[in-house]
């Protein structure tokens, strides 16, 4: 378990259930109020979490609807009664599946929720005295969004862009090319110094990969348009 400081929030990245992924606990540093992104499962260590750090939980934020990411969140609900806000509505299909998806992948305790709030781009949410925009990032799901602190200068992007790598796009409604534009025309514009928490594996920032990521560097990315020839 990683802390990552940064006033005026405060975040500690949880990777949970078989597929690691980095559920993230977020709270303002003032009122030490706190939002759990992407409770996947495992809530019982996340509430343990929560009361460790003295922190008392007044939102679930989520990303999209993948079972990794979403699907301890009914779960959470039930123990806290703190409101849901996102993903987008575009993953309602996924939320109405998770049921199904926790049977085939060994998780029987996920299960669909109903959100508080669906989340759109441009949408604000707070937490505490801190506010956050919504950015919509369509194509590894159609409805994935970022939850994005620009005091702290802080992001958490689920499954759009990791460390080296970029979201898969070969499930139900993926999109390569809509993949490319969220991260080329939503997350590079917020700027080289935003620290992002990707769904899986380890922190890094946008500057680093604009510099470095073989699928979106800006090098990368000239290679594929020159490929692509004239007009594309």
């Amino acid at each position: 378990m990683d802390e990552t400081p940064g006033p005026p929030i405060r975040a500690v990245v949880a990777p949970v259930t078989p597929l690691q992924q980095n559920c993230t606990i977020v709270w303002c540093a003032k009122t030490r109020k706190a939002a759990v992104i992407d409770p996947g499962g495992e809530v019982p260590r996340l509430l343990a979490i929560l009361k460790d750090q003295g922190l008392t939980l007044e939102k679930i934020w989520v990303t999209h609807g993948h079972l990794d990411h979403a699907g301890g969140t009914a779960a959470l609900k039930e123990a806290t009664g703190v409101p849901i806000e996102g993903p987008h509505p575009d993953d309602q299909f996924l939320i109405d599946g998770l049921g199904d998806s926790g049977a085939r992948f060994g998780m029987p305790d996920a299960k669909p929720f109903v959100t508080d709030r669906w989340l759109h781009d441009g949408d604000k949410v707070t937490l505490g005295e801190t506010e956050w925009e919504v950015v919509h990032c369509p194509g590894h799901t159609p409805g994935h969004i970022v939850f994005f602190n620009r005091d702290a200068r802080f992001a958490q992007v689920g499954d759009v862009l990791f460390a080296g790598s970029i979201g898969r796009t070969d499930f139900p409604r993926g999109s390569f090319p809509d993949l490319i534009a969220s991260i080329t025309g939503k997350l590079w514009p917020l700027g080289d110094d935003v620290t992002f928490v990707p769904g899986h594996n380890e922190v890094s920032t946008f500057g680093r990969e604009r510099a470095t990521n073989p699928f979106v560097s800006d090098r990368a990315l000239a290679a594929m348009r020159a490929q692509a020839g004239p007009g594309a």
